[in-house]
């Protein structure tokens, strides 16, 4: 008698939820970093004050635009991933951590949308006459990009920060390392404020390095491991387990 093959079904297992959750996440977080090369793109529209009746460059800053759009949409979406786990620890937090991811991105939009205004009265030829304009809007980028991309990352570091220190969800080092950050870069921004340092110099160059450091091994820990066990997080994987097939 002979017997039928049998094929074997390969039935591929689905990702934890928590484990999908700091996945993306993670990835959020890095592409945050994406932003990075705008210093040099900015560079002559930052420092040329006459821009606006110069041939340029136009590519340069508007492929800065879009990076600092990506930028602010993806500072979103880790409030927005996150929140679900983190407000186990402490809603109220967390919602002040999503409220403050907001307006971080606000405040990218109302750089970019200043600069890429800039850039339109130059392509139209606004000449000599928008010359004052352009150096308000120039000076209401760095306002912002004080205010958005400086200070903001410091509030949200102590609000995530707390949440993921409290809640042993990540190693305690990296909340400490924002910790530490958080009150250097604010002390950077206070000097920028009263003009004892421009905003692209040295002390500032050295004070963003810990918050860095932080978003991004925050990033390249969510990406690589997940959430470490949790007591909030225990509910959630009892409820993935014991739903009915």
């Amino acid at each position: 008698m002979t017997t039928p093959d049998r094929t074997t079904a390969t039935t591929q297992v689905p990702m934890d939820p928590l484990r999908k959750t700091a996945l993306v996440a993670g990835v959020l977080y890095l592409i945050t970093f994406v932003s990075i090369p705008t210093l040099g793109l900015y560079s002559a529209i930052r420092t040329d004050p006459n821009f606006i009746t110069g041939p340029g460059p136009d590519t340069a800053v508007m492929v800065g635009a879009m990076l600092e759009i990506i930028v602010a949409l993806a500072g979103i979406g880790t409030a927005v991933v996150l929140y679900p786990v983190v407000k186990r620890q402490n809603q109220g937090v967390a919602l002040g951590f999503v409220g403050a991811r907001v307006l971080e991105a606000a405040t990218i939009f109302a750089g970019v949308v200043a600069l890429l205004s800039i850039v339109t009265l130059r392509q139209d030829g606004a000449g000599a006459g928008a010359l004052v304009t352009g150096q308000a809007l120039v000076a209401q980028r760095e306002w912002t990009t004080l205010l958005g991309q400086s200070f903001m990352p410091a509030v949200n570091a102590l609000l995530l920060g707390s949440l993921l220190y409290q809640s042993r969800l990540v190693p305690r080092i990296l909340p400490i390392i924002g910790f530490i950050g958080a009150p250097l870069l604010v002390a950077s921004d206070i000097g920028i404020l009263f003009g004892a340092w421009e905003p692209v110099s040295t002390v500032p160059g050295l004070a963003v390095i810990p918050i860095a450091l932080w978003e991004f091994s925050l990033g390249i820990w969510l990406t690589v491991k997940g959430f470490k066990p949790s007591p909030i997080t225990a509910s959630i994987g009892t409820t993935s387990t014991s739903r009915p097939r």
